[in-house]
């Protein structure tokens, strides 16, 4: 649950840096939480969710 939620806040602040800096509109950001909002309901949202959680596996590996 804490990394969804993790995930989550840091993909919204990517989004908000893409729509301040970058120039995303408005519309492609709705598009782009559409698209997550319908693919986590087919049969890749598992496969999605463990390369997610490994990724992160992998990054909390790394030490500074």
């Amino acid at each position: 649950m804490i990394l969804s939620i993790s995930g989550v806040v840091l993909l919204g602040v990517i989004v908000f840096v893409f729509f301040r800096k970058d120039g995303l509109k408005a519309s492609h950001a709705v598009v782009c939480a559409l698209f997550g909002f319908y693919i986590a309901g087919t049969a890749l949202a598992p496969s999605i969710e463990a390369g997610g959680a490994s990724l992160a596996n992998i990054l909390g590996g790394i030490k500074f």
